[in-house]
């Protein structure tokens, strides 16, 4: 069971599709490309960082949850585990999505420094998807939060 939870949750936030397609949003949303068009490097800077001390303040949660899931009835309750199982999920899943926030801060300032093994487009490109993930997963993680919280009350 942890497998297919382990599973569903890493397709959902490290495959990408080609086709924008996000089983969260109606298909007819459109995706947020305009800003980036005209954004500068700096601001793509500042927003790479704000995701970097997103996901270090999202690992700070999952030590929390950890500590508040660890008491005896949580354990002996199936949800529980599942709660638990999920918050070492998320723990490297987050490893995944640092890493990969990491190397696009570098990409960054390898295009900035003019050093050219990507074009502009294409860092842009990237950025957006990136952007996407964050936003997919900050949902998810909200509601996951949501579950640990309403659980912790009942215990």
């Amino acid at each position: 069971m942890i497998y297919i939870i382990f599973k569903v949750t890493f397709k959902r936030h490290f495959c990408t599709r080609t086709d924008n397609y996000s089983p969260m949003e109606p298909k007819t949303k459109k995706p947020k490309t305009e800003p980036l068009i005209g954004a500068s490097l700096e601001m793509l800077h500042r927003e790479s960082r704000s995701w970097q001390d997103t996901v270090a303040f999202w690992k700070d949660e999952t030590q929390f949850f950890a500590n508040l899931l660890a008491n005896k009835r949580a354990e002996n309750s199936e949800y529980g585990r599942v709660l638990q199982n999920m918050d070492k999920v998320h723990e490297t899943l987050f490893e995944y999505l640092a890493e990969d926030i990491v190397e696009h801060g570098e990409n960054l300032a390898e295009l900035m420094k003019g050093e050219k093994r990507f074009s502009d487009n294409e860092f842009r490109e990237h950025h957006r998807k990136l952007r996407h993930r964050m936003e997919v997963f900050t949902k998810d993680f909200n509601d996951f939060k949501r579950m640990v919280f309403g659980y912790a009350r009942k215990i």
